[in-house]
């Protein structure tokens, strides 16, 4: 039977590969100017231009948003920013900061948005022990109103950075020197690399002077007060023009780069994220420490640093010292460790050697029973030997006992008893 041949199939050309699709570039981080204020509203308009005019040439920055922190006081006086002012010719300071800008070619679209509401004016608030009730702070004067300013604060800047989208610069130039250093320490311990903290100067006399907003502002010279010529007082004027504004970067320490897991957690306050890392920068050092106790020489050794003990820190330490080689838990409290003490204390007495009368255990602070005041004198007097003493001495006063805990914080394995 003959076979029959099937007909060639056509071959088709390869298809090209469809193009990839074209890469959308990731829009720029928005940029927020975050500043505490007080009694001078100037504080932002003095930044933002000298933002806009950096002196080391650099790219000028135009912030796409503004927020500032205040208190009710701040909050009325920030609220002459937007009221006509006639020294501007009847223009808002704001106003006039916006067009002054234009002027120079600076697109503002979308940028420098602020106004007078209460999410551009953020007023630091505090709640009420007594009605339980949040109340806006008026200012900030004892240690309640501080605590209060400190965690607003945090959780103001908290939400910002962490935002990947946002790029924060923060101005400690207004407000209180308390807020300024709190916002400080907020930068330090939630800010990133990308992050700014800056602090404008101005030249005098401007920095004194009420209608000064900017150097390119409209309205003309500004009275300025000069020496008077015997009791009379003299009068001048001074040009906006003339004024220099200083924009100083403040370096900070981004500590979250540190303490990634305790920072990664919303903390319930500022204080206790502050105790967060003192814990964790403790127990670190504490990991490079060598401790060595000599109980012939009453001696203390941390890292080849010697230092000489009084009977009442050599039993303190060796105490101490010996539970945590053990592995043994810390006291909540110095009291919950006086029975244990004095039993250590009649052991170390028993020890002592008969026939060397300059052996430490027959000091005569040792022979009545250790009560809480001797526990904390011991303790803080030890601490203090250690810190006078420097380097890593002074790391290991971080390791004994405090608040909450009493107890040697340092690895079994890192201490040696002789």
């Amino acid at each position: 039977m003959k076979k029959t041949s099937r007909p060639a199939k056509a071959i088709r050309p390869a298809q090209a590969p469809a193009p990839a699709p074209a890469s959308v570039p990731a829009p720029a981080p928005e940029t927020v100017l975050f500043a505490v204020t007080g009694m001078s509203p100037a504080i932002l308009t003095e930044t933002l231009w000298a933002l806009a005019h950096p002196a080391d040439g650099t790219e000028p920055v135009i912030p796409h948003r503004v927020i500032a922190v205040t208190t009710t006081q701040g909050r009325d006086k920030l609220a002459a920013l937007f009221d006509p002012s006639a020294q501007l010719g009847g223009v808002a300071p704001w106003d006039a900061l916006r067009a002054a800008l234009q002027a120079e070619g600076h697109d503002l679209t979308g940028r420098l948005r602020f106004g007078n509401t209460a999410d551009d004016l953020r007023v630091i608030t505090a709640a009420d022990p007594a009605t339980g009730r949040s109340r806006e702070l008026a200012d900030i004067r004892d240690r309640a109103d501080n605590e209060a300013a400190a965690d607003f604060l945090l959780e103001q800047v908290r939400a910002i950075v962490e935002n990947p989208d946002t790029r924060l610069i923060a101005s400690v130039a207004g407000g209180r020197k308390t807020m300024s250093a709190l916002l400080y320490a907020c930068l330090t311990l939630v800010g990133r690399e990308t992050d700014r903290l800056t602090h404008v100067l101005v030249s005098e006399p401007f920095e004194t002077l009420r209608d000064f907003w900017f150097p390119a502002q409209p309205g003309g010279p500004l009275p300025s007060p000069t020496r008077s010529v015997g009791s009379v007082p003299s009068v001048g004027s001074v040009s906006p023009a003339t004024a220099t504004l200083d924009l100083a970067d403040v370096p900070f320490v981004p500590l979250r780069n540190l303490f990634h897991r305790e920072l990664g957690a919303k903390p319930g306050s500022f204080l206790r994220l502050v105790e967060n890392c003192r814990t964790t920068i403790r127990q670190q050092a504490a990991t490079h420490l060598r401790l060595t106790l000599d109980t012939a020489r009453a001696e203390l050794e941390v890292n080849g640093q010697t230092l000489k003990l009084a009977p009442t820190e050599m039993l303190v330490a060796l105490f101490l010292a010996r539970r945590a080689k053990h592995g043994e838990p810390a006291y909540a409290a110095y009291k919950d460790a006086l029975d244990d003490l004095n039993t250590f204390r009649q052991e170390q007495l028993q020890q002592a050697s008969a026939r060397d009368f300059n052996d430490w255990r027959h000091a005569d602070s040792l022979r009545t029973d250790c009560d809480d005041r001797f526990l904390v004198k011991a303790t803080s007097s030890l601490r203090d030997k250690l810190r006078q003493r420097g380097g890593d001495a002074a790391l290991l006063a971080a390791c004994l006992p405090e608040k909450g805990r009493c107890s040697l914080d340092l690895p079994g394995p890192m201490i040696f008893i002789q």
